[in-house]
């Protein structure tokens, strides 16, 4: 009685590759051992030092020692690099789990067909097979690779950040270790008054912002290009590049012209005031001028960009749709309210979304026109204009509060994905996707 399967899932079980070996594929399998050889030396020599290093982040930190009555710094373990290094062993742990699972289910399959009459692939026809079949499967490979460790291993870094003490004064290594704190971090951010007043007043502004911000740059955007598309309208095409040259100029220079056009004291745009006999406005040093600033400043930048979307949308509409509104009468709001807006909406919902999350992380914006001022001085490092993304960055670049910034982090992550996820599945431009071919 043959048992091929067996025999060959078992010795690939044993040793990466003895089951290729086994069902007579002698490239593939040796291929497999220099696989495992090469896995062994690295995970012997690394892999126990992963586990310490992600169980206990370090045990003794840089510190003054006197040798031969010198005081000499002595390096000790730096929790962060450990962390990093742990997390990428570990990741290199499961790939190599994964191939060696696949290793197994790969003899035990040649191993079936032996059995069944059918003899086994030669590395020629095993490598034929892959480009005729299993190319884009095989191609995905290197982006996969890539998209694990440089997109998801930053991510479980930052989520793992969150349940540490990697905080200023006391946890910057390398001369003060970092501990696991569990989810004390999230504790004190949404229960801990000096923190909770802080962070519940940050992420308020925040939704106001992205909501304002939308609402205003879309239908601003829409009202203008249908404006443009109007009968009678002379030179749309000078229009059209006039409230496009915001949108062409890069932002940063955009930003902080508009905050020099916007200053309290020196700003042109106080003088012109000045000029009608109208008093200044504290544009950027008022908490709730400031608000405005940024929301009418975003507008300026912002309202190009619906605006060439809607044009495009414009130009899809069907004619014949008018034509039959107007045999049965409609005015032009009809026509507008029954026609262009319904059309234009689910086109162009899912980039509404988008322009949302977008908003709500915002940095530019906010940190290049005030910097998150006016100082608030019942929050904890965030201005008055801060929204939850730059209250993160000055957590991170300037206090040092990395665990802090870490939480929020993923609490902001939290919120876009779930709004977007939550919408887009909602939205009839999602639900009903075959409707406009």
């Amino acid at each position: 009685m043959q048992r091929h399967k067996a025999r060959a899932g078992i010795l690939s079980a044993i040793f990466m590759g003895l089951g290729q070996i086994y069902n007579r594929q002698f490239i593939k399998g040796l291929m497999f051992i220099a696989v495992e050889a090469v896995a062994l030396i690295y995970f012997i020599s690394n892999l126990g030092r992963a586990f310490w290093g992600i169980t206990t982040l370090g045990e003794s930190p840089s510190r003054l020692e006197k040798v031969k009555g010198i005081a000499k710094m002595v390096p000790g373990d730096h929790s962060i690099v450990i962390l990093i290094e742990s997390l990428i062993t570990l990741l290199f742990f499961v790939l190599f789990l994964i191939l060696w699972y696949m290793n197994i289910r790969d003899a035990y399959k040649i191993g079936a067909e032996r059995e069944n009459g059918r003899p086994s692939h030669t590395f020629t026809q095993s490598v034929r097979y892959i480009l005729d079949y299993k190319f884009a499967q095989s191609f995905l490979l290197l982006p996969g690779f890539g998209i694990l460790f440089f997109t998801i291993m930053p991510i479980i870094f930052m989520i793992m950040l969150a349940f540490t003490n990697y905080a200023a004064p006391n946890h910057i290594p390398p001369a003060k270790l970092v501990d696991w704190v569990g989810f004390e971090t999230f504790r004190n951010l949404l229960v801990l008054k000096s923190w909770s007043h802080t962070f519940y007043g940050v992420l308020t502004w925040t939704i106001i912002w992205a909501v304002l911000s939308t609402v205003t740059t879309y239908f601003g955007g829409m009202l203008v290009a249908l404006l443009i598309n109007q009968k009678g309208i002379r030179f749309k095409g000078m229009w059209r590049m006039l409230l496009i040259i915001p949108y062409a100029i890069p932002q940063m220079i955009s930003l902080l012209l508009m905050r020099n056009l916007f200053n309290g004291q020196f700003g042109p745009i106080n003088q012109y005031l000045g000029f009608f006999g109208l008093n200044g406005l504290p544009w950027l040093t008022d908490p709730f001028w400031a608000k405005v600033t940024v929301i009418v400043v975003n507008m300026w930048v912002g309202i190009p960009v619906s605006m060439l979307l809607i044009m495009g949308v414009l130009t899809t509409i069907p004619r014949d749709m008018y034509e039959a509104a107007e045999v049965d009468g409609a005015t032009n709001y009809q026509k507008f309210r029954i026609v262009t807006l319904p059309m234009i909406l689910f086109s162009t919902a899912p980039t509404l979304i988008m322009q949302f999350a977008g908003n709500i992380n915002n940095f530019n914006a906010i940190f290049l026109l005030t910097g998150g001022n006016p100082v608030n001085g019942n929050y904890q490092y965030a201005g008055s204009t801060d929204l939850l993304v730059t209250w993160l960055y000055k957590l991170t670049l300037d206090q040092n509060k990395n665990n802090m910034a870490s939480a929020i982090g993923i609490i902001l992550f939290i919120i876009v994905a779930g709004f977007s996820l939550y919408n887009y599945r909602r939205t009839k431009s999602f639900q009903e996707e075959d409707m406009i071919q």
